[in-house]
């Protein structure tokens, strides 16, 4: 196991003993009390301490190195633990829930003794001490599930001392609040569940890269004065640790592959000792110092810019001897990338009937 995954599975196991010494306490008092808004707070306990044994097997299963089958790894099924402890968070809510409202309806009478009170503030602070380290762990280490345990656990605290403050109303009041603090409390944690769902099937299906992090790898890729121009960088997730990309860049079309081959060499390494990515640079040759060539890839440019679905072009290569013309398009997510690449090539091909003219559509995958 990495350094990682031993900080992620021992403040699992913290969260399972101090949450299993909560069920104890708090269903010894919720049974002696006649209290089923205490016995509800053991058995979410309970829950959290299953929370926390799923990120421990998950984050074992996800430190699997990678296989034949597996040849990226195993990091995404963090991401699944994530998505098994929010449906958790949400099953509690929904328990949460139902049970509130029929309290609401049909109230219980109950009989707290100041043991009672103790214990319940002493769980409000456990449980709220607890989420705060566990998810500013889960942060720290970029777990997924350990952040939403920790969210959890600081849900619970508010659930808890909606709990103690119902009990205290009641004794000192000819009343049963507990349903009403209850459904409040409930609706908070559905909403934490439903977001906690939300960021993990992100994950699962992939999201866009953080744009701090692409600008910072473009521009340590162009710092390299052989480097005109940064384009196509994709990074793919295969867990909080490990990304893989790729990225193209500009040289200059008379650069040797011995050149390039040193080239892209270093940068590789560069990237990988400063952001820990692997990434695999390709080229684009140029030949702007051609003047015909120049001249009409500004023409093309410019063209292509009076369409506001077009964000780029790059990769441009004119051969005058061919008469080949070659160019990548960035279109955006919301237009027909097809359609605007076909009436683009059409303009061009009436402007320039003697040129032949190729694109490849790209997206736009990166800031």
């Amino acid at each position: 196991m990495t350094d990682r995954e031993k900080k992620i599975v021992r403040t699992s196991f913290l969260g399972i003993g101090v949450n299993l010494v909560l069920v104890a306490f708090k269903a010894a008092v919720g049974f002696l009390s006649g209290s089923i808004a205490v016995v509800l707070d053991a058995v979410n306990n309970l829950s959290d301490a299953l929370s926390s044994v799923i990120t421990i097997v998950g984050t074992r299963i996800a430190g699997r190195a990678p296989d034949k089958k597996h040849p990226y790894g195993h990091g995404r099924v963090e991401y699944l633990t994530g998505v098994l402890v929010a449906v958790l968070v949400l099953f509690a809510g929904a328990v949460s829930l139902k049970e509130s409202a029929e309290k609401i309806f049909f109230p219980v009478e109950t009989d707290y003794t100041p043991w009672s009170f103790l214990i319940l503030g002493t769980a409000v602070l456990v449980k709220f001490f607890l989420g705060r380290y566990v998810k500013k762990t889960g942060q720290k280490l970029q777990s997924q599930a350990l952040t939403a345990s920790g969210a959890d656990a600081f849900f619970d605290a508010i659930l808890s001392l909606g709990t103690l403050a119902a009990a205290v109303i009641s004794v000192l009041f000819p009343i049963a609040p507990e349903g009403y603090f209850g459904l409040v409390i409930s609706f908070f944690i559905l909403k934490s569940g439903f977001s906690m769902l939300s960021e993990a099937l992100v994950s699962v299906i992939g999201e866009r890269a953080d744009a701090d992090l692409t600008r910072a790898i473009k521009e340590k890729v162009a710092s390299y004065p052989e480097v005109m121009g940064v384009y196509d960088l994709t990074l793919h997730n295969y867990g909080p640790t490990r990304i893989i990309g790729s990225v193209h860049i500009e040289l200059q079309d008379d650069t040797t592959a011995k050149e390039i081959h040193a080239l892209t060499r270093r940068i590789s390494a560069e990237i990988y000792q400063t952001f820990g990515i692997v990434l695999t640079v390709g080229i684009y040759a140029s030949n702007r110092s051609l003047p015909e060539s120049e001249e009409l890839r500004e023409e093309v440019e410019a063209l292509a810019m009076e369409r506001e679905e077009i964000l780029e072009i790059h990769g441009f290569y004119f051969e005058p001897e061919s008469k080949n013309v070659t160019f990548d398009l960035v279109v955006n997510f919301k237009a027909d990338a097809e359609a605007v690449r076909d009436e683009l090539l059409q303009k061009l091909r009436e402007k320039h009937p003697d040129l032949h003219f190729y694109t490849v559509l790209d997206s736009d995958y990166s800031d």
